[in-house]
């Protein structure tokens, strides 16, 4: 079991102690012990192997032995035996915003309330607002947010589910009697938030692919068997359903099953006025002799050619929402879109200095393998203090310690920037003094309090931001958390015009809880000339790879490779970083 592995566990370990109301001093320790890990500068698995754990500070005999157990087996019992020892339905409710393990263990001891139903009900006969510390208010954003949660049931979070799709389509690709296999769906789309996967199937033998399906490891429950339909559930509860066709009819359909309903309503319009017919069954060109019809099927191999017998150039998937894209295919202006590959740094991640969880060493050592040219360090400043920030002391060590960390790079084409997420504050004003943020090569400003204010006064907020020359960018502008909180009230069109013109980058920020600025504003974004920078938001070494959920949703926003600022080599973005902190 990795070091990052060990430390959720820890964590996870110190939230559920405090649910069964355990010494906070004993919870306290686990926490303790997962920051201790956090900041360890050896190899975890080193110091076990060699018996030295117990030396480190803050590590007792019994954490000693836990740790051990989880790295050696990728086991603990006494954790096991820990979550087995509570409710299920109250481990749930620390899904309710705003809800932690003190308040569920004041609302099980006082009301007898062990699952989400159960807070439901008590909150509907008004018992909680009795309750010391909660009162009417509370009893109310309760309510609210299980009825926000409800509301998320069944649905999932792209970036949540996208991997696990995609060794799916892989395992049905092994099967012999697979012709051609296709993820479709609002998930071939990229859409933020899915409720099923879909995947397409072509096969002359449909019954052994639907048998094959159903088998899959990590089923829980298979809804429906059929010769050319089928659906399963997966442990997690995602459902996936699997259409076969004749091979034939493979691009066809992949189409239909793939576009937004309005999108395929206006392609088979389309279709229509040009004297044929469009299903997923096919293209027909239908011929009239007297008052008789008749359909002969056009072929259609290819997704490309069903385009092109309709008079469009191909449109990409991310853009089949009816959103102006028939148009632009018509004219031939669909735009050669973003490759996530194409990124040649990211500017917003995170190390144990604030809330990461690998050191800045290990940050940058990640970075370079995966062939970036450059990586900004931003961790989080003082006012962000459930993170660890930085104060203005710390955050100038981690500029010097960044500074000597180049020199081993120097001949390696590759560059770490100084940077700070920066928080602003009710006002508009930033976190730190002009004075100390001339020294960084770049501030990533964001909100991260006071989510409550009125849309006039977000705006004005973010726009005063804007007006600091040193800040670069607005990191994930609208705060929002899919299935989780909703975005806060803010004039988007007002924050772009002001971006535009003070030269301020827009982050779509790549980690899947967020994906903001949403996709749906990136077109005009674009059109005012404003810069998207793609960042992973990156609190660990693998998270990085949320460049290419990032990508995904800049290319379902329309974005080139010239929209987005970090598609820029390190030489020119030495250059650009360098123009705006001068005011240009």
């Amino acid at each position: 079991m990795s070091k990052s592995d060990v430390i959720e566990i820890l964590e996870e370990i110190a939230v559920l102690l405090e649910l069964k109301g355990e010494n906070p001093f004993k919870s306290r320790a686990y926490s303790q012990a997962a920051r201790t890990l956090e900041l360890l500068s050896e190899d975890l698995g080193v110091l076990i192997q060699e018996e030295r754990l117990g030396e480190v500070k803050g590590i007792g005999a019994a954490l000693q032995q836990k740790i051990t157990e989880l790295v050696t087996t990728g086991k603990l019992l006494y954790y096991e035996e820990l979550k087995d020892s509570i409710p299920k339905g109250m481990l749930e409710m620390l899904k309710i915003q705003g809800l932690g393990p003190k308040r569920i263990r004041q609302l099980h001891e006082k009301l007898g309330v062990a699952s989400i139903a159960d807070l439901e009900k008590v909150c509907q006969e008004n018992k909680v607002s009795e309750l010391a510390g909660f009162g009417t208010k509370s009893q109310l954003k309760l309510l609210e947010g299980i009825e926000q949660l409800k509301s998320f049931q069944n649905q999932h979070r792209f970036g949540d589910v996208i991997n696990r799709a995609e060794e799916i389509q892989e395992a049905l690709r092994q099967h012999p009697e697979v012709i051609r296999v296709s993820i479709a769906g609002s998930l071939r789309r990229s859409k933020e938030v899915i409720k099923d996967v879909d995947l397409l199937v072509s096969s002359s033998d449909p019954a052994s692919v639907m048998d094959y399906f159903v088998s899959l490891e990590g089923i829980v429950r298979v809804t429906n068997h059929g010769e050319t339909k089928s659906s399963v559930i997966f442990e997690g509860g995602l459902q996936c359903d699997l259409r076969v066709v004749p091979d034939a009819q493979f691009a066809s359909a992949l189409h239909h099953f793939t576009g937004s309903k309005e999108h395929n309503v206006m392609m088979r319009q389309r279709a229509i006025a040009q004297g044929k017919k469009m299903s997923e069954w096919g293209l027909f060109q239908i011929s009239k002799v007297g008052d008789e019809e008749t359909e002969t099927a056009m072929l259609v191999r290819t997704e490309e050619d069903l385009f092109r017998e309709l008079g469009l150039s191909y449109i990409p998937p991310e853009l089949r929402e009816a959103q102006g894209e028939i148009e632009a295919a018509e004219k031939g202006k669909i735009p050669r879109l973003i490759e996530w590959t194409e990124l040649r740094g990211t500017f917003h991640n995170h190390t144990t200095a604030s809330d990461g969880k690998n050191t800045l060493e290990e940050m940058a050592a990640a970075a370079h393998e995966i062939g970036l040219e450059y990586l900004g360090i931003a961790d989080h400043s003082k006012s962000s203090f459930q993170a660890n920030g930085l104060s203005e002391e710390r955050l100038l060590n981690q500029v010097e310690a960044i500074e000597k960390l180049n020199l081993t790079y120097k001949n390696e084409g590759f560059k770490i920037f100084s940077g700070i997420e920066c928080d602003v504050l009710k006002g508009g004003e930033l976190d730190f003094e002009d004075s100390v943020l001339a020294k960084l090569d770049y501030v990533v400003a964001s909100i991260h309090s006071g989510f409550t204010a009125t849309e006039e006064e977000m705006t004005a907020r973010i726009i005063r931001a804007m007006e600091n020359r040193y800040v670069t960018m607005i990191g994930h502008l609208t705060g929002r958390l899919l299935l989780q909180r909703a975005p806060y009230a803010l004039n988007i069109p007002k924050i772009l015009e002001v971006a535009a013109e003070s030269g301020t980058w827009i982050e779509l920020n790549a980690n899947p809880y967020r994906l903001d600025l949403d996709w749906r504003w990136w077109r005009k974004a674009q059109e005012m000339g404003v810069k998207c920078v793609i960042n992973p938001d990156a609190h660990r070494t693998e998270q990085l790879g949320y460049l290419k959920l990032g990508g995904q949703i800049a290319r379902k926003g329309w974005l080139r490779k010239g929209d987005v600022i970090n598609s820029e080599s390190l030489l020119t973005m030495e250059s650009l970083l360098q123009r705006k902190k001068n005011g240009g």
